[in-house]
């Protein structure tokens, strides 16, 4: 029962985190939709990208439960589900940091900040389509931020502020003119933060 509800826990909270910074592609989408289904509805298609979409982010926050149970069962993690080992707040912050400068965050961010670019480019018809389409983009969407929603065992993850912060990082980098450069500032904030932290371990 626990394990169920904090797996109900995460893909609540992966709503609301990512589906905001979706919403250019799902918008696009459903103009899309309209466009090449004016006597269809186009909420259908849509609403099947959407769910192919969070399928992704479901089957993340499943993986995201199995590593925070393992962390509370090795007792890294307190009750109120807060790293209590700097080592392990600091590398996720020095992995996140490093990460950010990849070439595979690069690619994945490319066709997050590109929502019409990869409607053109991934464009499948019919409801099979919408929904392999919605897998897709998820998928270069959680390519894109894994590390970053991993960052929530750093400072709580129920703290609210911490899941803010996380969430407008996300939308900023993905929406922003500038986002490119957002993450690489992200990304060298990241890297001295964990310094800092293993340093204090030391």
């Amino acid at each position: 029962v626990d394990l169920g509800m904090l797996f109900v826990m995460w893909a609540v909270m992966m709503v609301a985190m990512m589906v905001p910074s979706a919403s250019p592609v799902i918008l696009i989408v459903a103009a899309a939709n309209r466009k090449h289904r004016e006597r269809a509805d186009p909420l259908v298609p849509t609403g099947l990208f959407l769910a192919g979409y969070l399928l992704v982010w479901t089957a993340f926050s499943a993986v995201a439960t199995v590593a925070q149970w393992g962390l509370h069962t090795t007792a890294l993690l307190s009750p109120g589900m807060v790293s209590v080992s700097p080592v392990l707040g600091g590398l996720l912050l020095l992995i996140a940091g490093i990460f950010q400068f990849t070439p595979l965050k690069q690619a994945c961010l490319s066709h997050c900040r590109s929502p019409l670019g990869f409607v053109m480019g991934h464009w499948r018809a019919g409801r099979v389509g919408a929904m392999r389409m919605g897998l897709e983009h998820g998928l270069y969407c959680a390519g894109c931020c894994w590390i970053l929603m991993a960052l929530l065992f750093v400072a709580g993850v129920m703290n609210l502020l911490w899941v803010a912060v996380i969430s407008l990082f996300v939308l900023a980098e993905k929406v922003l003119p500038r986002g490119e450069l957002v993450g690489r500032l992200g990304g060298a904030v990241l890297l001295g933060a964990g310094v800092v932290v293993l340093a204090s371990a030391v």
